[in-house]
């Protein structure tokens, strides 16, 4: 019976670079890929979407600028494309990644289709729509009753649903779903990704992946790289999602210049996870942590801070080391203490990979959201 499941599931993310899309992205191919019908919708098409790809659609939201309005309005136009692609074409689901304007354009549009052909709606929750916009009195009531009246709710991490709950005060089942990650095969190997980047055989390379938004505290991040001794012990890679401009007077004021490589907008993550020999995180604030997981794919382990739902991805002590936010002394240890026991790093690198195979793989993540389509499906319709 699982393998004779077949549905039609619409997809809304946000199609810049970030964990959210990412994540999208990836359901969406590999539902696909299981013999699924996919339906993108949004205003551009997922940085990561590859088209043409059988079973993917993609279906562009316009949206016109009006001289009445202040600014532009997404989430009408958006309701609007849902419901016209979920009538043209059956969809069963409405899956929607990020609460706002997502859910409550899913919950617009299947008010307009006919009682009998309305889609299930399904949110998943990545993060600042709830631990941000959660908080403010603009947006809370709006997110709050979104959730309430989707079919399902999917948070990414248990500490996600546990601050969803505390600050919208919802009172529902949130399922949690972790993140997954699938690796492509690298087009070069590890040393000549090293040599281009100018790595001696004898430095560290350390890397931080993210889109560079506040909350990733990149600024900590300099500092911290800035105070490692010996200075010619490694190489800092980022991988920036957005523009790394607003950085590098920090990182001119600290002396980095040498130590420092960036990449922007980077499509081949691979190339670069697999050359990289510590994954470093400084976030004030993280869900989930999509990079690290990354990174572990390819035994990389991660010095991270202690913050939201990164402890249920990686183990400390086990798969990488853990830090009080704010705690930068030991932050810079404990980088140091990796770069000086290659040994210990090897046996972190390994662990991390196993533990990445086993939980955090498209085939023990995916099926759970399949699971979740089948039971909405075979549920009686909302009143």
């Amino acid at each position: 019976m699982l393998a004779t499941f077949k549905c039609r599931v619409g997809i809304t993310c946000y199609p810049s670079v970030g964990g959210s899309g990412i994540l999208a992205t990836s359901l969406g191919e590999e539902l696909a890929s299981r013999g699924h019908e996919v339906h993108f919708i949004s205003y551009e098409r997922p940085f990561r979407l590859k088209l043409p790809t059988e079973r993917i659609h993609f279906h562009p939201v316009v949206i016109n600028d009006y001289g009445l309005f202040k600014y532009p309005d997404y989430t009408l136009p958006l309701s609007v494309k849902m419901a016209e692609v979920s009538a043209a074409h059956s969809l069963d689901i409405l899956h929607v990644h990020y609460a706002v304007p997502h859910a409550t354009a899913a919950i617009l549009a299947r008010s307009m289709l006919p009682a009998a052909s309305r889609p299930k709606v399904v949110t998943t929750l990545h993060g600042t729509d709830t631990t941000l916009l959660g908080k403010d009195r603009g947006y809370a009531p709006a997110i709050a009753h979104a959730l309430d009246s989707s079919d399902a709710v999917t948070a990414v991490s248990g500490f996600l649903a546990d601050e969803t709950r505390r600050l919208l005060g919802v009172d529902r089942s949130i399922d949690v779903i972790p993140n997954f990650f699938i690796p492509s095969k690298p087009n070069r190997t590890r040393d000549q990704v090293r040599v281009e980047l100018g790595v001696a055989p004898e430095q560290a390379l350390l890397l931080h992946s993210s889109n560079l938004r506040p909350g990733k505290r990149p600024d900590l991040l300099l500092e911290a790289v800035a105070r490692i001794r010996p200075r010619d012990s490694f190489k800092l890679l980022v991988l920036a999602g957005e523009s790394f401009e607003p950085y590098y007077p920090i990182a001119r004021r600290l002396g980095l210049e040498t130590e420092l490589i960036v990449r922007d907008r980077v499509f081949d993550i691979e190339e670069f996870m697999q050359a990289a020999d510590i994954s470093l995180i400084t976030s004030e604030s993280e869900s989930f942590c999509l990079s690290i997981l990354e990174a572990m794919w390819f035994a990389c382990p991660s010095v991270s801070t202690r913050v939201g739902g990164i402890p249920e991805v990686v183990t400390d002590g086990e798969t990488g080391l853990l830090v009080p936010f704010g705690d930068t002394d030991a932050f810079v240890r404990a980088i140091e203490s990796l770069l000086k026991n290659p040994e210990r790093r090897a046996v972190l690198g390994r662990a991390a990979q196993r533990l990445a195979q086993a939980k955090f793989s498209a085939d023990a993540v995916v099926p759970m959201y399949e699971d979740l389509y089948r039971k909405l499906l075979n549920a009686p319709p909302r009143p």
